[in-house]
């Protein structure tokens, strides 16, 4: 029988110092979901995550991010640790694509400090959403309503606080791909 996200594409956006599960568990459950599932990173080769409180396993890069394009996919998942989103929302290629994303509609899910690259871009604004603890007044900053739940879902935003949530947030990743495109204003 097929899955629930048979024939969808998802687009997991990471770079070195990814926390490894916040990678790995969306990434595995997405396929066990039925979906096509690429690793896109502004480095090739491998990136490696950050496990805890040292390196962790590396993981293959699917596709440059000079070459990942928003038409190609149904939606993109952000992880978190503290290194990676930081090393990504200062890079102006991967905002524009999570940008994309967002103003086509598309499910955006983002799970621990990821949610930095959600203010960077605008999308935080006047949004309900959760992080890691330490970047609640960063969202808040940027105009978030920041809740404290395993995960929050407005409008196919989708965001998760720590890899404590990962279940709950893959789930509601699932979900929010199945509704389709989402009406939301430009951020």
């Amino acid at each position: 029988m097929p899955g629930p996200l048979e024939g969808k594409r998802i687009l997991i956006l990471a770079a070195n110092g990814f926390e490894q599960s916040e990678l790995e568990v969306p990434r595995d459950r997405l396929r066990e979901a039925g979906a096509t599932v690429d690793v896109v990173s502004p480095e090739t080769g491998e990136i490696k995550g950050w496990q805890m409180k040292d390196w962790g396993r590396p993981v293959k890069v699917d596709k440059p991010l000079s070459e990942a394009r928003e038409a190609d996919y149904d939606a993109i998942v952000l992880p978190g640790g503290q290194i990676n989103p930081d090393l990504l929302r200062v890079n102006k290629d991967a905002l524009k694509l999570i940008k994309a994303f967002y103003d086509a509609g598309k499910a955006v899910a983002a799970v621990c400090h990821a949610p930095w690259l959600l203010v960077e871009t605008g999308i935080a604004k006047g949004r309900r959403m959760t992080s890691y603890q330490s970047i609640k007044t960063d969202v808040i900053n940027a105009g978030g309503r920041w809740e404290d739940a395993s995960v929050v879902a407005d409008a196919g935003v989708v965001t998760s606080r720590n890899p404590g949530d990962l279940e709950d947030f893959c789930r509601k990743i699932i979900e929010e791909i199945r509704e389709g495109r989402h009406q939301r204003q430009a951020a």
